[in-house]
This record gives C-alpha cells, sequence and structure tokens, in this order.
C-alpha cells in the first residue's frame, strides 16, 4: 500500500469531479489516499461576481496569494506520491494552490516527494504550469507527469461561455453555443490515469523519475495558442505591476485602472489573438518544423501519445 496525498482546489467542483475519477482507482487498488482541500480564509466565491473577479488579476500574476486556513494534514506527513490538481486565473495558477506552494506546509509536504500536476482550465494553461514547475522546484519536489483538461468548444465560443459559467454559475448550451467546460465524457475518460497511477504505485514506478502517465494522451497542446499566450503573459505582468501601484485588493482606488485592463483585455482576445492565429496559418509552411519541436517540448513529461490508452481504458 502506497500514501498519496492530493492537494485539490476547485471552485466551480469540475476540478473535484477530474481528481475523484482519478482518485478512485487508487483507493480500489488498495492504496492510502488523503484528499487536501485547500480553503482560503477568506474564500473565493462561486459564481464569482465580475469586480471581485477582475480585482483578483494583479495579485495572481504577481504570486501574491492570500492566506489559508490550517491543513487538516500534518506539515510532516509522508507521502509517495503528491498530486497537485490547480485551476488557471490570469495565466497563473489559482491564488489557493500558490498560498500552498509558497508556504511552510505545502513545502514540507512536497520536498524530496514525487508530483503530478493536473489542470482544468478553458484553454491556455501553460504559462501556469511553468510557475507551477519553478515553485515545485522551489519546494524541493520533483514533477514526473501533467495531466491537462481543457475546454472543448472554439475559442470564440469559450470567451462567451466561460464569463458566463464563471459569473452566473451557468454552464448550459445557449444562443447555440456548447456547453461551458470539460465535457462529461472526458471527465469520465480520466479514470485511465487513476488506474495507470495504481498500477505504477504497485510497481515502485513513482520512484523511477520517470512519467507513470506516458502513453495515454495525458497532454494535447494547441502550439498556436501558446505564441499568444506567451504576448499575453508579458503583457499580464506590465498591468499587474501598473494596477496595484494604485492600491491593494478590494480598494476602489485601482478600480479605474481595473476598468482599463478589462479593455485591453478584451481588445487582446478579439484582435490580437485571431491575428497571431491567422498569420501563423499563413506562415506554417516556413513555421511547421519549429512549431513541432515546441509542441513536443511542452508536452512534456507525459505527452499526447496514446499507446496505453486501450490498457488502462476505464
Amino acid at each position: 500500500m502506497k500514501r498519496v496525498l492530493v492537494v485539490n482546489y476547485s471552485q466551480s467542483g469540475q476540478l473535484s469531479d477530474i481528481s475523484a475519477r482519478i482518485v478512485d482507482p487508487l483507493r480500489a487498488a488498495g492504496h492510502d489516499v488523503h484528499v487536501e482541500t485547500l480553503a482560503p480564509e477568506t474564500p473565493f466565491p462561486f459564481p464569482w461576481p465580475i469586480v471581485e473577479f477582475f480585482d483578483a488579476f494583479p495579485e495572481c500574476v504577481q504570486l501574491d496569494a492570500p492566506p489559508l486556513r490550517a491543513l487538516e494534514v500534518a506539515a510532516d506527513t509522508t507521502f509517495d506520491l503528491v498530486i497537485l490538481t490547480y485551476q488557471v486565473w490570469y495565466l497563473s495558477p489559482a491564488l489557493p494552490m500558490t498560498a500552498f506552494l509558497k508556504s511552510e506546509e505545502g513545502r514540507k509536504l512536497i520536498d524530496g516527494k514525487p508530483v503530478i500536476t493536473l489542470v482544468a482550465c478553458r484553454n491556455m494553461w501553460l504559462s501556469a504550469q511553468e510557475t507551477m514547475k519553478q515553485l515545485i522546484a522551489g519546494a524541493g519536489g520533483r514533477l514526473i507527469d501533467h495531466l491537462a483538461f481543457t475546454d472543448q468548444g472554439h475559442p470564440l465560443a469559450t470567451f462567451i461561455t466561460t464569463p458566463r459559467w464563471v459569473w452566473t454559475g451557468k454552464k448550459n448550451s445557449f444562443l447555440g453555443l456548447p456547453p461551458a467546460g470539460v465535457s462529461p465524457e472526458e471527465i469520465r475518460q480520466a479514470s485511465r490515469f487513476g488506474l495507470a497511477l495504481a498500477d505504477g504505485l504497485n510497481n515502485d514506478r513513482e520512484k523511477s523519475g520517470q512519467p507513470m502517465l506516458a502513453g495515454l494522451r495525458a497532454v494535447t497542446v494547441n502550439v498556436r495558442l501558446a505564441v499568444s499566450e506567451r504576448a499575453g503573459r508579458r503583457a499580464f505582468g506590465v498591468w499587474s505591476k501598473l494596477v496595484r501601484l494604485f492600491g491593494k485588493r478590494g480598494q476602489w482606488r485601482r478600480r479605474p485602472v481595473l476598468l482599463l485592463f478589462v479593455v485591453y483585455l478584451i481588445t487582446l482576445i478579439v484582435t490580437v489573438v485571431p491575428i497571431s492565429l491567422l498569420l501563423q496559418w499563413l506562415f506554417s509552411p516556413l513555421l511547421k518544423p519549429r512549431l513541432e519541436r515546441l509542441k513536443a517540448e511542452l508536452e512534456q513529461p507525459s505527452g499526447s501519445q496514446e499507446f496505453n490508452l486501450q490498457k488502462y481504458a476505464p
């Protein structure tokens, strides 16, 4: 029997549903799984009022996380594997996960342990994962696998459906647009990762330092979006510092600057991103080798290959 720590934060409950699909096969195989649900001292609401939603932007980017309530698990507890499940806020890890990874307790729990990250988001998670890698390495953890679940809708559709879900709690199909979020079938299929992890733990593969979830289509990168995301990340860094010059989170005097940021953000999404995608399409014959190398690099360590799908089919 191995001991597994799952650290989870899910505003809407979607990420909890996905992680439960992975945890169930581990418990069925006899492994001891502790699920630690992160709880900020001041909760982030869901649905998320629009003003509070944008007001969280600067601190997300600058990794200035508010404190968490005390963890249920003791910091000196020993685990064989740690799974971190997180959302993406403004191309960064959600603040509760940032708080955990920067806390003394979180760092102790991760130090020297093999770590798997799991993200569920609209479509852009690469910048957030780079931040996660740095925080995990800084805590002494060893990232061995990464899983990414994304909304399967068209980016233009999710530009409408995802904010609607976040701000109103409604994720159903409307105006001919698909439902928001990861598809129910993708969530159901997440059990394959739990089956593979149970098999790997039974055979001590977590000690090898190699991916345990290769060949299961763990990650699929849209490399064209990656280019736009990198540009957005740089701009977010500038805007977040600017907004923080006008006050702390919750203070009214920084809201006019936040409004300017919202206008910029909408302009970026509806103009710069489509133009970037169009240019990449026009120059795709020249860019193809470079983009293929970038895709392979960004999909590490678990990759998008499918050679183990049948073996661990739920």
